[in-house]
């Protein structure tokens, strides 16, 4: 197997984010949020504190190889423009979605996605939500635009998608039926869906404004990042108050060293780039994502005896993620007992008896759940909250909410369970 080289070794000592890291994040992604990150000279001059770029690459953030990020996404756009010609030609199921994860309605909508489309997808869950009729929705790293087609269908010509690679293969296909299917599939008046040209870490060079989408798909994009934090600030930068990161990725039980993690195969097959799982939720909070939520995550087989043998005993994992994006203070950092209460409503398609919030909130319709503050502006003040009824308000607070550990999380990592649900 072809090695990047020799990388570039680091010599921070700090495990966890520091206050100045937390404050520093905020703009900047690639096959499918951020903001770059820069040495200054007083950071150069206090050897004794680790830089943030120093920070990000230990905790998995970025990924250093001779070459920079360019040589990263060269390899990606390689790998996956001319290295693999179908989804069989996979070394490992990272980039395979089990069937038993995919709603109903989303099975139904892939029924008529072109199948050229659907060879040369390459995803490892289902990042796409139901009920989101309306809704403006982007996908970072839409590759051949499987979840996009399937997001045209759902959203209905009242709303919009919009699809983000920078490999021209997966662009080229992704466009080639777009405007047939919109229109004679799907019977609508013009297309709902559109392709673009531009990297996950700076969404501005493809045209994405502020606070200009309700929801942002991803599936199994970010581990190829070589700037992780650019492509969760990009996220929270685009996405308007209310509005979700609802996405599947691949994470590791440890952070990985770094030869392994500019390795051109591994990172191709999204194990490289994995991050630990416990720093990537450390960089949801520092970048603005309060409380990320796990809904559905199984374990990853390498197939491959070669990558087996480099990777030893390190774990990765297929996890589906929800971060919402709420006024500042409307998420903490725990789970806070306000007395309050919530139902589902039962008008989410597809789901008319019970919704799963995450892997251990699942509403029953008409029933009242005791909530933990975060809970009830996740279901109450996004858009989720017309198919939700939430009882009380924030007036009174009786100290911590015990919401238990998640299930999938704990699974997947040996940390025990801290924050927030």
């Amino acid at each position: 197997i072809a090695m990047f080289a020799s990388v570039r070794a680091t010599t921070a000592p700090a495990l966890a984010p520091s206050a100045s890291h937390r404050r520093r994040l905020g703009a900047g992604t690639q096959r499918s949020p951020s903001a770059p990150t820069h040495r200054t000279s007083r950071t150069r001059a206090r050897a004794a504190k680790p830089s943030a770029s120093a920070l990000d690459t230990l905790l998995g953030a970025t990924i250093i190889a001779p070459g920079g990020d360019a040589a990263v996404k060269d390899s990606v756009q390689k790998y996956y423009g001319e290295t693999l010609a179908t989804s069989s030609d996979l070394k490992t199921s990272a980039c395979c979605t089990p069937a038993n994860q995919i709603p109903k309605a989303v099975r139904d909508a892939l029924r008529e996605v072109p199948d050229e489309v659907k060879a040369k997808y390459y995803g490892c869950g289902s990042p796409t939500p139901v009920g989101i009729e309306g809704l403006r929705v982007l996908d970072l790293g839409s590759g051949s635009g499987r979840d996009c087609y399937v997001a045209a269908r759902l959203v209905g010509e009242t709303g919009s998608v919009l699809g983000i690679d920078m490999t021209d293969g997966q662009l080229a296909v992704a466009r080639k039926y777009a405007e047939k299917y919109c229109t004679t599939t799907l019977g609508y008046a013009a297309p709902n869906m559109r392709f673009e040209k531009g990297t996950i870490e700076d969404l501005r060079t493809a045209g994405v404004d502020d606070a200009s989408v309700d929801l942002i798909i991803s599936n199994c994009v970010i581990n190829l990042s070589p700037d992780k934090a650019a492509v969760l600030s990009e996220a929270y930068r685009v996405l308007a108050n209310g509005g979700e990161f609802y996405f599947s990725d691949v994470y590791c039980d440890r952070r990985l060293p770094d030869a392994l993690r500019s390795q051109e195969v591994l990172l191709g097959e999204c194990l490289g780039g994995a991050m630990y799982i416990e720093d990537f939720k450390r960089l949801c909070v520092a970048t603005g994502f309060t409380d990320p939520r796990v809904l559905a995550g199984h374990e990853i087989e390498v197939q491959d005896p070669e990558l087996a043998e480099l990777l030893g005993e390190a774990k990765f994992y297929s996890l589906t993620y929800r971060l919402f994006k709420l006024p500042p203070g409307r998420l903490e950092t725990l789970c806070e007992d306000y007395g309050q209460f919530a139902y589902y409503n039962g008008t989410l398609e597809g789901s008319p008896n019970a919704y799963s919030l995450d892997d251990h909130h699942r509403f029953e319709k008409n029933k009242p759940m005791l909530v933990c503050g975060n809970t009830a502006s996740m279901v109450g003040e996004t858009w989720l909250g017309k198919h939700f009824t939430v009882v009380g308000d924030r007036d009174v607070h009786y100290g911590l909410f015990d919401c238990g550990p998640s299930p999938v999380a704990s699974s997947a990592s040996s940390a025990p369970a801290a924050g927030a649900c």
